[in-house]
């Protein structure tokens, strides 16, 4: 039996995301990139970026996509979340940055088309977070925490939406709330740390793709779980296995750690 070619639309397609994407997707043989498409205005509208390939200027003329494929801001994201549930379209989203009430509104769109939303797409960083989870259950709560993560120095965000998750995951193991006990870099005298708090820090510098530490701090000892990322396809690499991921999902909310799960089932 033939293998169903997956119809990729992707977002963004001249940023630094979505030209590792649609390179990696031109590559494959059961993914086909059929939309593409960059903000109104832009200069790569019109473009022929593959052979038969145009940079459009939105996704409203796509009608043959499968899945959507979108690293851009969480303005643009929501926006064309909006169509994709129109068009009964899937989407894989990798952008960060987006506030309380845009994380809402894509739950609300993942309850008519099936939507995977994650900060980070690396499959190295999903199993970081794993292991993780694993040595804070381990550790148990009175362990000392903090997260460290370095970034190039366009990044818009800080802490990076990884970072936020690592800590998050922490909380959840220690029955806490999200993102209780956050304090975000320190300054000035504030008297010795509490047992509570998990210090997240942000550096921006150079062209630095992602670096992430976390380090769990005890009596005597620290144990530092990282992970290093030397190239975009990384992130690239792991969105196009959510895509065969959620191609089949019926409509619902989905990370990449329901993708490592999957990942177990495959021969």
């Amino acid at each position: 039996m033939k293998e169903k070619v997956i119809k990729i639309a992707v977002a963004g397609v001249c940023g630094r995301m979505g030209s590792s994407i649609i390179s990696l997707v031109s590559k494959t043989t059961d993914m086909k990139p059929v939309w593409v498409f960059e903000a109104k205005n832009h200069p790569s509208v019109g473009t022929e970026i593959l052979p038969g390939l145009v940079v459009k200027d939105a996704l409203e003329g796509c009608a043959d996509a499968d899945v959507l494929i979108d690293f851009t801001t969480p303005e643009a994201t929501i926006a064309h979340l909006e169509l994709a549930e129109k068009k009964k379209m899937k989407a894989v989203i990798g952008t960060t940055g987006f506030s309380k009430q845009e994380s809402e509104m894509i739950r609300f769109f993942s309850k008519e088309i099936a939507v995977l939303a994650s900060p980070n797409m690396s499959i190295g960083v999903n199993i970081m977070m794993k292991i993780v989870e694993n040595a804070a259950g381990l550790l148990g709560k009175d362990c000392e925490v903090e997260i460290i993560e370095t970034h190039h120095h366009n990044k818009k965000d800080a802490p990076s939406g990884t970072a936020l998750k690592l800590g998050e995951i922490i909380n959840s193991v220690r029955k806490r709330e999200a993102r209780e006990g956050f304090v975000y870099g320190r300054s000035g005298i504030q008297g010795p740390r509490t047992s509570d708090e998990i210090g997240i820090h942000a550096v921006r510098i150079s062209e630095v793709v992602g670096e992430h530490i976390v380090m769990f701090g005890g009596k005597g000892e620290i144990l530092e779980i990282s992970h290093r990322c030397f190239n975009r396809e990384a992130f690239a690499g792991g969105a196009l296995i959510a895509a065969r991921f959620i191609v089949e999902k019926p409509a619902g909310f989905y990370q990449m750690s329901d993708v490592i799960e999957w990942l177990r089932t495959l021969p």
